[in-house]
C-alpha cells in the first residue's frame, strides 16, 4: 500500500519557533535604537539603509542581477524577481555593528554601535513563483553638535542632537511568466520615529534651569518597489543574469509633536533630569513625503559554484522631496557598484578551499548638499562565506556571512566633516526543505 502526506519535522518548527523570536527582538531592538553616527544623517528622513544582506554588501552592495551564489538560490530582497530561484526555504537573520571616526579641522571623535539588523523567510512555491517576508532597517539619523558661548560671564552650551529609526516590514512576490525571464514586486509597511532634540544648558551654574526642545517625528507609510531578472546560460558552466529594480515616488505619512520642557541643571549634560515642567507642546498636522523615484540595472556573471562578477548602476531622484524648515533641498543620488566573489575548490575537502571569498567596492554622490557642497561616499568591501555541516541527511545546508565596508563620507575641504566608518554585518542563513512528500508501502 502506498500513501503519501505532508508536514513539518518538529526540528523545523522549533526552528521557526526560535526564528520568530529574534524577529520579536530585532523589532524592539529597532524600535529603540539607532545605529548612525552621521553628521550628514540629520537630512532627509535620515541615513538610508538599502536592501542588502551580507553576502550582497561585502561584494560592493551588487543585488540587482544575483540570483544564486554558490550554486543555492540567494534570499535578495533588493530585487523581487529573484524570489523565483527558491528551491528551498530560506531564513536568515543578522547582526549589524560600526564604528566611525568624526573628524573636522584638528579635532576627532570616535564612536561605536551595535544592534539587531535583519530577519527574513523565503518560500518557493515551485512553478508559482516564490515569496518572501521579513523585517529591515530603512533609515536611522544619529547626530551631535555642541557649541559654548559666552554672554556676561555665563557659559551657554547649546546641544543638538538626533536619534531613532525607521523600520520596514515587507512581503514579496515573484514569478516566472516565462524561461529565463522573472519578474517580482515588495510591498512594505515604513514605520518608526525620529527625534531632533536641542538644549541650552549653563554647566558653571546648576542653579540656572535648563531647556529642551523635542521635535519627534511619527514616519509610516506603505512603499511598492519591484525587479526583473532575464538570466541566459552560456556554456561551459556560465550564466549571465541581466536585472532591474526600482520604485515610483512612494508617498509616505510624517506626523510631527514638538515639546519643550524645563529640568535641572546637571555637571554632565549627558544626564537626563526628570522634566520640572513642560511650557509647551503641540501636535503639527500630519504631512505627506514625497520618497524618491528610484532606478537600479545591473548584471552577474557567474561560473557553477566557482565564482561570481557583477556591477550596479543605481540612481535614486530625491528633488521632490519635502525638506522641513530650514533644511536644504535634497537631489540625485547616483552611484555604481562593483564586486564578485571566488570558492578555491567546490570539491575540496579542505575547509578554506570551500569558504567564499568577497570583495567590492561603490561609489555614491548622494542626495545631501552640505553647505552648498555635495557630500560624496565610497567604500571598500570585503566579506566570507562560511559554510557549516550539511544536516538532514543532506537536505539543510547552513552558512554564515560575514560583510565589512571600509568607508568614508563627507571631507576635510570647505570645512567640512570627514566621516570614515567601518560597518560590520554578521548574516545566519539556513536553506531547508520545510515541505517534503513521503511515501510509505
Amino acid at each position: 500500500m502506498h500513501r503519501q502526506s505532508k508536514g513539518l519535522k518538529v526540528s523545523k518548527t522549533l526552528k521557526f519557533i526560535f526564528s520568530a523570536g529574534i524577529f520579536l527582538t530585532a523589532l524592539q531592538a529597532n524600535a529603540q535604537k539607532t545605529t548612525s553616527n552621521s553628521p550628514y544623517s540629520q537630512f532627509g528622513i535620515g541615513q538610508m539603509r538599502e536592501d542588502l544582506l551580507p553576502q550582497t554588501r561585502a561584494m560592493g552592495g551588487i543585488a540587482t542581477g544575483v540570483r544564486f551564489q554558490s550554486g543555492l538560490a540567494t534570499l535578495n530582497i533588493f530585487n523581487p524577481a529573484s524570489y523565483t530561484a527558491f528551491s528551498r526555504t530560506i531564513l536568515e537573520a543578522g547582526l549589524y555593528g560600526n564604528t566611525t571616526q568624526l573628524a573636522k579641522g584638528g579635532i576627532k571623535d570616535n564612536t561605536a554601535d551595535f544592534a539587531f539588523s535583519h530577519f527574513a523567510i523565503g518560500i518557493p512555491l515551485n512553478k508559482a513563483g516564490g515569496v518572501a517576508f521579513g523585517l529591515m532597517p530603512y533609515s536611522d539619523i544619529g547626530y551631535r553638535s555642541v557649541e559654548n558661548t559666552v554672554s556676561n560671564n555665563i557659559v551657554n552650551q547649546r546641544m543638538s542632537y538626533g536619534e531613532g529609526g525607521t523600520n520596514k516590514a515587507f512581503v514579496g512576490y515573484g514569478v516566472s511568466p516565462f524561461k529565463g525571464l522573472s519578474i517580482g514586486a515588495n510591498v512594505g509597511l515604513i514605520f518608526g520615529e525620529l527625534k531632533d532634540i536641542s538644549t541650552i544648558s549653563f554647566p558653571n551654574d546648576l542653579s540656572m534651569l535648563r531647556s529642551s526642545s523635542n521635535e519627534t517625528r511619527e514616519i509610516n507609510g506603505v512603499t511598492v518597489d519591484y525587479g526583473a531578472q532575464y538570466s541566459k546560460s552560456l556554456g561551459n558552466k556560465l550564466n549571465l543574469t541581466l536585472g532591474y529594480s526600482g520604485s515610483l515616488n512612494n508617498t509616505i505619512k510624517s506626523t510631527t509633536t514638538i515639546t519643550r520642557t524645563r529640568t535641572d541643571g546637571a555637571i554632565n549634560n549627558d544626564i537626563e533630569n526628570v522634566a520640572r515642567d513642560t511650557v509647551f507642546i503641540a501636535n503639527k498636522d500630519p504631512r505627506k513625503i514625497n520618497l524618491p523615484l528610484k532606478h537600479n540595472v545591473g548584471f552577474t556573471l557567474s561560473k557553477g559554484y566557482n565564482w561570481m562578477v557583477g556591477a550596479d548602476f543605481k540612481y535614486a531622484d530625491w528633488s521632490n522631496f519635502q525638506p522641513r524648515q530650514g533644511q536644504p533641498q535634497l537631489g540625485k543620488n547616483i552611484g555604481g557598484a562593483i564586486g564578485g566573489q571566488f570558492k578555491p575548490d567546490p570539491t575540496s575537502v579542505k575547509y578554506w578551499n570551500v569558504v567564499d571569498y568577497r570583495l567590492g567596492f561603490r561609489y555614491n554622490q548622494t542626495q545631501v548638499r552640505f553647505q552648498d557642497n555635495k557630500i560624496n561616499d565610497m567604500a571598500v568591501t570585503v566579506g566570507l562565506g562560511l559554510p557549516m555541516p550539511e544536516t538532514n541527511f543532506g537536505r539543510t545546508f547552513s552558512r554564515i556571512n560575514i560583510s565589512a565596508e571600509f568607508g568614508q563620507q563627507g571631507s576635510l575641504s570647505n570645512n567640512l566633516v570627514r566621516e570614515r566608518y567601518i560597518n560590520l554585518n554578521i548574516g545566519f542563513t539556513i536553506n531547508d526543505t520545510w515541505f517534503l512528500r513521503r511515501g510509505y508501502d
